[in-house]
């Protein structure tokens, strides 16, 4: 019995340790989305400002299908279904895909897994001044089943899968670098 009261003290001494050393950092986790309180604006509202021009690529061309997925998919993270708001940054989108076959059928020397990766750059530029004041590449890498040859349609329909989820996280990515830039404050 006298064996147990030491263990238990030993536990309840650890544990207010780790109390006291956790409690000075508790107040330094300041959620990235919520409002500051001092009247600045939020990320939510810089975000806002920020302007996606259409991509620069011929129309009809398959770069052109993603750079309009990879926009959409951008300005609704970006600021969902709001709009009106004056743009005070435009983000200009570069984007090079690829595509590669990681295994062959040795029978039929067919792909059966393919790789289709997407290389961005982005630059954001202050409207009022033409200021660049961010820069940044960023890149996706998908795999995705090639079926046999007679599925033509679940063929094209799982290439086109894998270039929907490299542009959403190419999407992704850009709004992250983002809203850790604008959080940062400028």
């Amino acid at each position: 019995m006298s064996s147990v009261r030491p263990a238990v003290a030993r536990v309840f001494a650890r544990l207010a340790l780790a109390a006291m050393l956790a409690a000075p950092v508790a107040g330094c986790f300041q959620p990235m989305y919520a409002d500051r309180g001092d009247g600045s604006p939020t990320l939510r509202d810089k975000l806002a400002a920020v302007t996606v021009p259409p991509l620069d690529v011929p129309n009809g061309s398959r770069n052109a299908r993603i750079g309009v997925e990879i926009r959409n998919a951008l300005m609704f993270k970006m600021y969902g279904s709001a709009t009106g708001a004056p743009p005070l940054y435009s983000l200009a989108l570069n984007i090079n895909s690829s595509r590669s076959s990681l295994i062959v059928d040795p029978n039929t020397t067919l792909p059966t897994i393919e790789n289709y990766g997407i290389d961005a750059n982005y630059r954001l530029t202050e409207i009022a001044t033409g200021k660049v004041v961010m820069t940044g590449s960023t890149f996706s890498r998908v795999e995705y089943d090639v079926p046999g040859q007679t599925q033509r349609f679940a063929r094209t329909r799982a290439g086109r899968d894998a270039e929907d989820r490299a542009a959403q996280e190419i999407a992704e990515n850009i709004n992250t670098r983002l809203a850790s830039f604008f959080y940062a404050g400028i």
